[in-house]
């Protein structure tokens, strides 16, 4: 097994020659930017993922043969007409293909839609382990999918990360390698972020002290309001919400109820957007209703209308 300070010297080797330069640090100079609607439904969109059963892509595994199909072009517009909501959040693994030819259209079905993509959610993959060729795949993975990102006009991605193989996630090398992806997409102009999702790899508090340690403004977070209540309890995951918003640029993640191990827990949405609020977060809210069963597009529609409710 390679040593931090090993692993450090082979990784810049690999990263170099894993695609594009290696940008230097931009030190503050330059910071991501957008001009946020302040219309409660406007700051509202949809994630695929909850679609997922539906979604046509040689990637998806979740999609269900029984039911109708969609491409992830025809999303936007259905999102468009089902929630009369102008914004959506599609994962890269709901793309039918990556090709320019597929990107021009998907993007050109989002303009048609009058709807706009306000964040790319990426698979896991491990900036965190020991192994150089881990941090290599998953550097040129970030990057590709930062290029799309850019192409289809998202203002960032949402990078998943994977538990590390040698133990649990350390910030000094999460910080390295994800301060180096953020680089990139400093020169693309497009952040990357980080969501509250598995207890390990995504703690909350552990994603604090990885965005504060790198110091890039293209480094954030996604706060999501559930994911980490299994885990914490509530009393914690109030204050987890509200340590990723204190990092949060232009996304968040609305559900108001979260299935861990036949248990579901209930989210207090009136106590998550006061939190969003107090912390000054003026980007978008997603929905991402999280259900083993019953109708997504209920689930859905519900989120909506409680989601307005408290930016109203």
């Amino acid at each position: 097994m390679l040593t931090r300070r090993e692993f450090m010297k082979t990784a810049v080797a690999s990263g170099a020659s894993a695609g594009a330069a290696m940008p230097a640090l931009l030190n503050g100079a330059q910071v991501p930017h957008r001009d946020f609607p302040t219309a409660p439904r406007e700051r509202l969109s949809v994630t695929s993922y909850p679609f997922r059963a539906l979604i046509e892509s040689p990637a998806n595994q979740e999609r269900d043969r029984t039911k109708p199909g969609m491409d992830l072009k025809d999303f936007a517009a259905m999102v468009a007409e089902r929630f009369r909501v102008p914004n959506i959040n599609p994962l890269a693994s709901h793309f039918s293909s990556t090709e320019p030819k597929y990107l021009d259209e998907l993007r050109a079905a989002v303009e048609k839609a009058k709807s706009h993509i306000v964040d790319l959610g990426l698979g896991e993959k491990n900036f965190s382990d020991l192994d150089p060729a881990v941090f290599g795949e998953a550097f040129r993975y970030g990057t590709m999918w930062i290029e799309i990102a850019a192409i289809i006009g998202s203002p960032s991605v949402r990078q998943h990360l994977g538990r590390p193989s040698h133990s649990a996630p350390l910030v000094e090398m999460s910080a390295y390698a994800l301060g180096r992806l953020a680089d990139y997409g400093a020169k693309k102009n497009v952040a990357v972020i980080l969501e509250n999702d598995d207890p390990v790899a995504e703690d909350p508090f552990f994603i604090a002290k990885v965005i504060e340690k790198v110091g890039n403004p293209y480094l954030r977070s996604l706060p999501d309001f559930g994911n980490s209540l299994p885990a914490l309890g509530e009393e914690r995951n109030d204050e987890a919400v509200r340590q990723m918003f204190r990092h949060a640029w232009n996304m968040a993640h609305v559900k108001d109820t979260v299935e861990e191990r036949g248990e579901t827990y209930r989210v207090d949405l009136e106590k998550m957007f006061a939190i969003a609020k107090a912390e000054g977060f003026r980007g978008y809210f997603s929905m991402e209703w999280e259900s083993s069963h019953g109708d997504v597009f209920g689930g859905t529609r519900k989120l909506v209308e409680e989601s307005l409710k408290y930016l109203s």
